[in-house]
């Protein structure tokens, strides 16, 4: 299947075409089809699987042909509905990229920031809006906003929201709406609360699933080191030492923690950004921007701040700290291994993590591999009375690793074989 085969109008495979697509991925084949038929759709898909190209394409296929007939000033036709300021401004780029031959226009609202740049560009007119829920209401509210030309709904990341405590305000959204739309509703995971939404807001809707509910991608490569709480940051930076980590997403469950891991690496001369919700929509763009660059080497975020980071070809992934919810740590793995693409993710356990760490390997389809041959291991003589050992009891060493073929031969450091292939 390709792009080519899916009815999509010139504007919308010339824009394709200039981005380097040519291939959908398998949520894309599924929700395409699906939305042009004018179909409610339920997406179940993990992060980095295409899903926004999957909302994207159609609505702005449906808008550009729907656009000759139309008379009048611009009024919203579609709406986004985002968890996250990062997330917004993405989707709005990928709308920008699709649509760029269409002559639709879009505008992205978010808060942290001024809210008179976003009621401009809203009084000039737009026919697409990417949102999040608290700016969004504030503005209708105010005012600005209305919904009574609008025919597209998306409720992208459903199950973030829920996580993030917006369900009520995305129902107070909905609640202004006109009941006859065509709605998206996209979520990694169908907790009951999403399933019960889902059942009040679309009608008849049609679901595409490409992976098992909760599991995470299956090309990302995942380890876990056990070691103490205070020598995590020396075995950060003693994995950063290998040159084949060529940028690394270090996740932290909290903002304190994040700005400490980031002030350590730079003293130890890596360059690193911090983001996390402390800081500025400003700041927190222009730390992103700079890791998409590639000039800086490490991004250090708390979870509800990377929500959204959408990084081509991110090495690796790294959790500093283990996350206390299960389907946070697929997440954030997500980042990396996206659109098919392989990935690393190294996580660090301390006594205190094992449960979180037990609940994620009930949650995913296969244990983390543990590598307990590195120069900072538990101390032995705890050991005894906080079992560090895999769910199927046998740790991995670097050694029997790389005999499996998982790893491959690299320099050596404090007497442990610490080289391989991105760590994977």
């Amino acid at each position: 299947m390709s792009f080519e085969n899916m009815n999509l109008i010139e504007p919308i495979l010339a824009a394709l075409k200039s981005e380097g697509y040519t291939t959908p991925t398998p949520i894309q084949e599924k929700a395409i089809p699906i939305i042009l038929d004018n179909r409610d759709l339920i997406g179940c898909a993990q992060t980095g699987t295409g899903k926004t190209a999957a909302f994207a394409i159609p609505i702005l296929q449906k808008l550009y042909i729907e656009k000759g007939g139309l008379k009048g000033p611009r009024s919203i036709k579609a709406l986004v509905l985002t968890p996250t300021r990062e997330l917004a401004v993405q989707i709005g780029e990928s709308f920008s990229a699709y649509g760029r031959h269409t002559g639709l226009r879009h505008t992205v609202v978010y808060g942290g920031v001024s809210q008179n740049p976003q009621t401009s560009a809203i009084r000039a007119g737009v026919d697409i809006l990417i949102a999040t829920p608290g700016r969004l209401l504030d503005l209708m509210n105010q005012g600005y906003i209305n919904f009574r030309d609008l025919k597209f709904f998306v409720l992208d990341e459903a199950d973030n929201m829920l996580d993030m405590g917006f369900i009520v305000d995305v129902r107070k959204i909905i609640n202004k709406m006109p009941a006859k739309r065509q709605t998206m509703l996209f979520s990694a995971t169908m907790p009951s609360e999403i399933a019960r939404l889902a059942d009040t807001i679309l009608s008849n809707p049609v679901k595409a699933a490409v992976t098992p509910v909760s599991s995470p991608v299956m090309v990302i490569d995942q380890s876990v080191f056990f070691v103490e709480k205070r020598n995590k940051q020396s075995l950060l930076l003693h994995l950063l030492k290998d040159k084949a980590i060529e940028s690394a997403l270090v996740f932290t469950r909290t903002k304190h923690g994040a700005d400490k891991v980031a002030r350590d690496l730079i003293n130890a001369g890596v360059r690193t950004d911090v983001i996390h919700g402390n800081k500025s929509q400003a700041a927190r763009q222009r730390a992103l921007n700079n890791f998409k660059a590639k000039q800086t080497r490490v991004l250090v975020a708390t979870d509800i701040a990377a929500r959204g980071i959408d990084i081509d070809e991110l090495s690796h992934v790294i959790n500093y700290e283990l996350p206390n919810v299960p389907e946070t740590y697929v997440h954030r793995i997500g980042r990396t291994g996206r659109a098919g693409l392989s990935g690393v993710a190294l996580s660090f356990c301390d006594y205190e993590e094992k449960s979180y760490l037990r609940a994620i390997n009930r949650l995913i389809p296969k244990s983390i591999p543990v590598i307990e041959d590195h120069p900072f291991v538990m101390d032995a003589s705890q050991e005894s009375s906080h079992a560090a050992t895999s769910p199927a009891g046998h740790p991995t060493s670097y050694a029997s690793a790389h005999a499996s073929g998982r790893y491959t031969p690299g320099r050596r450091s404090s007497g442990h074989s610490t080289g391989s292939r991105r760590y994977s």
